[in-house]
């Protein structure tokens, strides 16, 4: 009776029950966009790494109509197309090790398999090594083991990235011809010389440019596009034309 028959009180009533009930649906409303937080990550991971894709796809195709591409290049720009993509989730990392590991929540059961390569939407991770039938263990680039075939983006200069242990920031990509002519800010890119990465996947920039140890190269510096430190969502690439593509670059 207080609040219906004096409209000094109603209308204090009437606007802080608004207040609290604005405010309860907006505490509502922060939860439920945080539950569904991860799932919104994988679908941005996984749609950034197939624009990634297609960009390198036209670029190729931009380079075709300019001067003629092999039957080799072709087939394997053709086979390339049926990359399919397996999003996880790191349950465990290690970076301050010489030879540093990821943990990913996607096995066997899901279609992983050894020797597959793992990306996020900024850039390469690593290599599954090992699987079970609901983990994967991921070989990470900072590893002294891993060893990554990459190119200057739009030439066919390549070298393999490796890290050197220190900064997880920082790898190096060795043996880069003399007359490939780098500069600092140069992309860095993956060259798709193997079944593991489709070309183009984006690694990082050229930092600094060193000699090679015997002089004949170029060992160039990269500033990482990945933080591994903090990477939480990924995708495990799967080509479902692997065995034929290996076979083909074999013969």
């Amino acid at each position: 009776m207080l609040f219906r028959f004096n409209h000094f009180q109603g209308s204090v009533w009437f606007t802080q029950a608004n207040f609290v009930a604005g405010w309860v649906l907006e505490q509502e409303a922060k939860g439920l966009q945080y539950i569904n937080l991860g799932k919104e990550n994988a679908y941005l991971t996984r749609q950034n790494l197939l624009l990634q894709h297609q960009l390198n796809m036209l670029r190729h195709d931009l380079t075709a109509l300019k001067k003629d591409t092999s039957a080799t290049q072709q087939y394997q720009t053709n086979r390339l197309k049926d990359m399919e993509l397996i999003p996880a989730q790191v349950i465990s990392n290690s970076i301050r090790q010489r030879d540093n590991f990821i943990t990913i929540n996607v096995g066997s059961n899901d279609g992983v398999e050894p020797e597959m390569g793992v990306v996020s939407g900024t850039g390469v991770i690593g290599i599954v090594s090992k699987v079970t039938p609901h983990y994967a263990l991921v070989l990470s680039v900072l590893n002294s083991k891993s060893s990554i075939s990459c190119r200057l983006r739009g030439t066919e200069y390549f070298g393999y990235m490796k890290w050197n242990g220190g900064n997880p920031l920082k790898v190096s990509m060795d043996d880069v011809p003399r007359h490939a002519k780098p500069h600092v800010g140069d992309i860095v890119e993956t060259s798709g010389f193997s079944s593991l990465f489709p070309a183009g996947i984006f690694i990082g920039r050229v930092a600094q440019i060193h000699n090679s140890g015997d002089g004949l190269a170029y060992s160039l510096e990269i500033q990482m596009g990945n933080d591994i430190a903090h990477v939480q969502n990924v995708c495990v690439i799967k080509h479902n034309m692997k065995e034929e593509l290996d076979s083909l670059r074999r013969q």
